[in-house]
């Protein structure tokens, strides 16, 4: 017996994914249900190859699924992921709005996915950042190796990680900027083709953004409270895939070749690092792939202990999508009962 899946935000450039890692991945669902907003209700969205889903409101009845992947906004997700979760109905929500809560399991499942356990407070899960997804995905490995005691991150972040309207911005000034016809900012702070910008998000008292704040404090929940860390987050024109420069120290030594190994060996991760043959990976070249993506791996001689790594990943895959699924494929794993799925 399958699961009845809904998945909220399904015309985004997430939600998208989520439709198409569900189909790519197998997942087992009897029936799969698009919501969007009420602008978009009646369209048809993709699922797989070949299946077409029509699109329906969101004031869904969610007493009659048992998840529902939800990637529509914070804001929506205040108001539907609660009522979704009051129904029954597991939510595994891909916005900032919960993940924070101390009720509400963060979850990446290469890293934590004993957290899974705690949905059962409030039927929610939380979905990380999409940079701090790639960079913790890295991580987790090296702190189990040689405890990791600070990270100095900058982010390379593509413009999907603001949706699809981010999207067309960086199409449309890039043609403005070869017809001598600017286009207005409208979605990110300023011009974006052929440049780069060092603001996500809102800037915080401390003059952080919020994006960097949410790097810090949510590799803290997920991995170890004890870790600090630093961002510089950038947006940068390149339309899918988020890169990170890594720098990190650790509580004892570590030598190049055993942190290769222990990446090697992780879930999640591939290990591309040949600098003699241009070994290394990019974002586009991370584009529809599912790992995350480690290279450049050198010692930082300007601190004790230290490493460096370049980490690239497809911020709408692991960043997002797949990472949503997986938490997902390990609910019916190993916390959904069949009498559970029956019931919903």
């Amino acid at each position: 017996m399958g699961y009845r899946v809904a998945v909220v935000g399904a015309t985004g450039a997430v939600g998208s994914e989520l439709l198409n890692t569900l189909a790519g991945r197998d997942f087992p669902a009897d029936e799969v249900v698009a919501l969007a907003s009420a602008k978009s209700v009646g369209r048809e969205v993709s699922f797989g190859d070949d299946a077409v889903l029509t699109v329906g409101d969101l004031e869904f009845d969610f007493a009659g699924a048992d998840i529902a992947l939800f990637s529509p906004g914070a804001k929506v997700s205040a108001v539907h992921a609660p009522r979704a979760a009051k129904a029954g109905c597991i939510v595994i929500d891909n916005t900032s709005r919960f993940r924070m809560d101390d009720d509400v399991p963060l979850v990446v499942p290469e890293v934590n996915p004993e957290a899974i356990a705690g949905y059962a407070a409030r039927n929610i899960i939380a979905n990380p950042n999409c940079s701090t997804i790639q960079m913790v995905v890295a991580l987790k490995p090296l702190h189990d190796l040689a405890t990791i005691e600070r990270v100095v991150v900058a982010t390379y972040q593509s413009v999907s990680g603001a949706g699809r309207a981010a999207m067309d911005e960086l199409f449309d000034q890039t043609k403005g900027v070869y017809v001598h016809k600017e286009k207005t900012p409208e979605r990110l702070p300023r011009r974006i083709a052929f440049n780069v910008i060092p603001h996500i998000d809102v800037f915080m008292p401390s003059g952080e953004t919020r994006e960097e704040w949410k790097m810090a404090q949510e590799t803290k929940k997920i991995l170890d409270a004890h870790i600090e860390v630093i961002a510089t987050c950038v947006r940068v024109p390149v339309f899918i895939g988020h890169a990170e420069a890594v720098h990190l120290e650790f509580e004892r030594p570590i030598r190049e070749d055993e942190a290769r190994e222990a990446l090697r060996r992780a879930p999640g991760v591939v290990v591309v690092d040949d600098p003699g043959e241009d070994g290394y990976v990019t974002p586009a070249e991370c584009v529809g792939e599912d790992a995350v993506f480690v290279s450049r791996i050198r010692k930082d001689p300007t601190v004790l202990n230290g490493l460096a790594l370049w980490v690239v990943s497809d911020n709408l895959l692991k960043g997002a999508a797949l990472n949503a699924v997986q938490i997902a494929e390990c609910l019916v794993a190993d916390y959904l009962e069949p009498a559970q799925r029956a019931a919903g």
